[in-house]
């Protein structure tokens, strides 16, 4: 059996990738998946602590079902988002992108 140590520690390094995408990135396409590493991050935790606190219940795994789909929302959203902001700048770069300034 693999401790749960090992659960978070992975989780944590997926985490902080995804957050040193989300910092270090320009492409507001690669800052969408980076966001999607770090709820993959947060499912990781959710399961582990499911399974190695209450695995007589669903909740660990309803949680992480319900995280996918908010992930799934958020991508097809963003995406939508992107695509609208590059067909009115033709850039997808994060700095470029100032529609709510006067």
């Amino acid at each position: 059996m693999i401790p749960l140590w090992m659960y978070l520690f992975v989780a944590a390094a997926l985490f902080c990738i995804g957050a040193f995408g989300v910092f270090a990135r320009r492409n507001a396409v690669a800052i969408l998946m980076s966001v999607e590493l770090m709820l993959n991050a947060v499912n990781i935790n959710l399961v582990a602590f499911w399974r190695y606190i209450t695995p007589e219940n669903m909740s660990g795994q309803a949680f992480a079902a319900f995280v996918f789909v908010i992930a799934a929302a958020e991508a097809s959203v963003g995406l939508a988002i992107i695509i609208a902001i590059y067909r009115s700048r033709r850039s997808v770069i994060v700095e470029d992108v100032d529609l709510l300034k006067w």
